[in-house]
């Protein structure tokens, strides 16, 4: 079985309360929800949050050593954090894949979002389709799996 890990950093979740014009109205729980049923019996969606930046980065390390695709919205720290971006690069230069979403187009919004450090170490970038770019993600990393 191909477990993914679904990772989300700060304030991801408050999401169906914070902003919903900017984020929409779906939970976490509900995105999971979403990729189960949209995944295959042979792959295990596996979906944390956190609002801590090491616990992210320590989650990446075991992707890494368990070899597990992930799916990534490092959300506030996509803009500054050169820790989650070296965590990010050790996991796809071992070769696993790891798609960074965003539920909003972060080019549309203020300049400081504009930017992100996690980008070039990616293997993808999937933003602006809302709860959709969880899902988009998902089809890209199974479909680099050996």
């Amino acid at each position: 079985m191909t477990r993914v890990l679904v990772l989300n950093g700060p304030n991801l979740g408050r999401l169906g309360t914070r902003e919903p014009e900017v984020y929409g109205t779906l939970t976490l729980d509900e995105i999971r929800a979403t990729l189960e049923s949209d995944a295959s019996d042979t792959v295990q969606i596996e979906l944390r949050q956190t609002d801590d930046e090491a616990t992210l980065i320590g989650w990446l390390h075991e992707a890494t050593d368990a070899k597990s695709p992930v799916i990534l919205n490092p959300a506030a720290f996509t803009h500054y954090s050169y820790g989650l971006r070296d965590a990010v690069a050790i996991l796809t230069s071992a070769g696993v894949p790891l798609v960074e979403v965003h539920l909003s187009n972060p080019h549309a919004r203020e300049e400081f979002r504009h930017t992100s450090v996690i980008s070039a170490v990616a293997t993808g970038v999937i933003l602006g389709f809302g709860a959709d770019s969880y899902r988009l993600a998902l089809q890209a990393v199974l479909s680099r799996l050996p």
